[in-house]
């Protein structure tokens, strides 16, 4: 079992800035990736990354604004957002998984979510 607890969210006016922390107890896993929904909107992908590498992946759309990172030490995996839109308005999840992928069925384990409100 993985035990995933996000924290971090909040309201942000437009342009703004946020880091998103999941921190992760029990069991390791090979990869950690952060996906978000907004209402009505189907769950989406925004980035992964591998423990023991490093490697990451984005969401095309998200490149350049949002960076995943991760502090073995702390056994925490950050989500770095600047210059938040209102389209980046959601719940962020964090998951954990064997596979890195952009796909929300590859990953066994779930945190509760926190809010992201960016307002215009």
């Amino acid at each position: 079992q993985v035990q995933l607890v996000e924290s971090g969210g909040g309201l942000v006016e437009a342009g703004g800035s946020l880091r998103l922390s999941c921190a992760a107890s029990g069991r390791t896993s090979r990869a950690t990736g952060w996906f978000r929904q907004a209402p009505g909107k189907e769950r989406e992908f925004v980035a992964a990354i591998f423990w023991t590498t490093g490697n990451t992946i984005y969401a095309d759309s998200l490149k350049g604004r949002f960076t995943i990172s991760r502090d073995s030490a702390k056994n925490t995996v950050y989500l770095q957002m600047n210059s938040l839109k209102p389209e980046d308005t959601a719940g962020y999840y964090c998951a954990a998984g064997r596979f890195g992928t952009p796909r929300s069925r590859d990953y066994e384990y779930w945190g509760q979510g926190t809010q992201v409100t960016a307002s215009s």
